[in-house]
């Protein structure tokens, strides 16, 4: 009878937990503990909870974990592109080095510089046999990519860049 009602108690525990949300435990408040507060789309919420998305429409997830303070922040929830494809386009190339480790340590140094002085600008750094390669951009157009190109020596940090034709991620 008592490895009954241990079952029982575990069962109706469970039953009750399973009903509760896990953003909605996350973000309850407890007394002596850290604040966790997050600015997220439904859908991910939806997702996350095990909910079907209740819309389609996507948004950019903003997620703030704040520990002991009640400030929070606001960003701007501008809608994103749904879908997202490859296309023939052009980056710019700022590194080319070889396949040893000064060569990678070098590639990944000029993609944070290029961040620093262009954050707006997306960075790809991968190895392509036989070497390490830093490009930057999704241009459409090889216009585009030279006006990029040109601000881009205008900092004289990038003296050695060049547009390449390579296959881009395109938003839809």
């Amino acid at each position: 009878m008592r490895i009954f009602s241990i079952i029982t108690l575990l069962a109706l525990s469970l039953n009750i937990n399973a009903q509760q949300d896990f953003t909605e435990r996350l973000t309850r408040h407890h007394a002596g503990e850290g604040k966790v507060v997050l600015h997220q789309d439904s859908v991910i919420t939806g997702l996350v909870n095990g909910h079907a998305p209740a819309t389609t429409a996507s948004t950019r997830p903003v997620s703030t974990v704040v520990a002991g303070t009640d400030t929070t922040t606001t960003e701007d929830l501008t809608p994103l592109p749904t879908r997202r494809s490859r296309a023939t386009g052009y980056r710019i190339q700022v590194y080319a080095g070889g396949n040893n480790r000064n060569s990678k340590s070098e590639a990944y140094r000029m993609a944070n510089l290029v961040r620093s002085e262009f954050p707006d600008l997306a960075v790809y750094t991968h190895f392509i046999s036989p070497r390490w390669i830093c490009r930057v951009g999704d241009f459409k157009t090889n216009e585009e990519a030279r006006e990029m190109l040109k601000q881009m020596r205008q900092t004289k940090k990038f003296r050695e860049a060049s547009i390449v034709k390579s296959n881009i991620i395109v938003y839809q």
